[in-house]
């Protein structure tokens, strides 16, 4: 592997002229000996050592990822597309500020500290973080720290999220206004001050407005693969009293979806079902879903320019930032009226544009 050393003598200059390129420190280096070093670096395949870097300026230029979301099963969180999307959303945020990404699952506190111990990172995002014994172990750490869709709060940490409530209530809102009465909510297990109870909440307000008995006889938590999918699917059909669903993520929807097909059950003609989060899916799904959209790209950009500040040593003007939710209208949600004989009514495609 070429070195700082190989390139300087073949270009005929001082090392420290080719660290000062190689670095952009370029104010009192010629253009004729600038182009002569980047000729060498490229005839040469040079490859910055960051390790060595790191060690000199005391920053790696990495940005750890760590989701302390386990799934029960032995799916990976990386399957749901949104998770991809955001991820790929924060990378490129970073990368386009001449950061790295490293992405890693953490199930406990000394894992989280095995991690550190062994990287060099300048700083963190995590998803999935509660008022547990892992946070308090968070709470200890002198490093950059930015939540995702967290609602754990402490004056050392920033945090990105979400309208949960009213999205979900919204969701569920769009149902009782289309006729259903009889509304299911789908989840994956629900946890004390996270991002799904407060949509578990924002369903049952919606109800509770509207004089809408709550049972929880119609509340299924289930995984999000698709084998999870298809067994929560069965227990729905098992309710043939419900005409909607309000599903946490597009891909339980769609796993749904696909489940209630195998069984005979048609969206939306027998029941209606609405998602959250707008992945490009849910155009093309048949029928396509009506969903709750977030912008997952703006969501990962607030996050990098969070952490980017907090890594020049400035404090944020807000430490939080909370992004709003819409209703997305497609296909998937009929309206039932209330002269039906059945109690189902004529179907009502929604076909706004996408």
């Amino acid at each position: 592997m070429a070195t700082i050393k190989d390139i300087a003598k073949l270009t005929g200059v001082s090392c420290t002229t080719v660290s000062n390129v190689i670095h952009g420190r370029t104010g009192r280096v010629s253009a004729e000996t600038i182009e002569k070093v980047n000729r060498a670096i490229k005839e040469l395949n040079y490859v910055p050592n960051m390790s060595a870097r790191s060690l000199v300026s005391n920053s790696s230029k990495v940005i750890g990822m760590i989701n302390h979301i386990i799934p029960k099963n032995q799916a990976s969180f990386m399957d749901d597309p949104f998770q991809s999307s955001f991820t790929g959303a924060i990378e490129r945020a970073l990368r386009e500020n001449g950061y790295y990404l490293m992405l890693r699952t953490v199930e406990t506190s000394d894992e989280l500290m095995a991690f550190l111990r062994n990287w060099n990172v300048d700083g963190l995002f995590f998803t999935g973080v509660f008022k547990d014994r892992f946070f308090d172990v968070l709470s200890t750490l002198n490093i950059p720290i930015v939540f995702i869709d967290s609602y754990v709060h402490h004056p050392n940490f920033c945090n990105v999220g979400l309208e949960d409530f009213k999205g979900s209530y919204t969701a569920t809102k769009h149902l009782i206004d289309h006729g259903h009465r009889r509304i299911g909510f789908v989840s994956p297990t629900i946890r004390d001050g996270g991002v799904l109870q407060e949509r578990f909440y924002g369903y049952k307000a919606a109800l509770t407005e509207s004089s809408i008995p709550f049972d929880k006889q119609i509340v299924f938590e289930s995984e999000m693969d698709l084998e999870s999918c298809f067994a929560v699917s069965e227990e729905i059909a098992r309710h043939p009293d419900i005409t909607g669903l309000v599903v946490t993520a597009d891909i339980m929807a769609a796993g749904i979806m696909a489940g209630l097909r195998k069984l005979g059950r048609k969206v939306p003609d027998d029941i209606s079902i609405i998602g959250f989060d707008d992945i490009p899916l849910c155009r093309v799904l048949t029928p396509t879903l009506t969903t709750i959209h977030q912008d997952i790209h703006l969501k990962g950009e607030h996050a990098v320019n969070l952490m980017l500040q907090k890594l020049e040593g400035k404090e944020p003007e807000t430490a939080e930032v909370i992004l709003p939710t819409y209703l997305v209208e497609r296909e998937s949600v009929r309206t039932i009226k209330p002269d039906s004989k059945s109690g189902y009514g004529s179907l009502v495609t929604e076909t706004p544009p996408f």
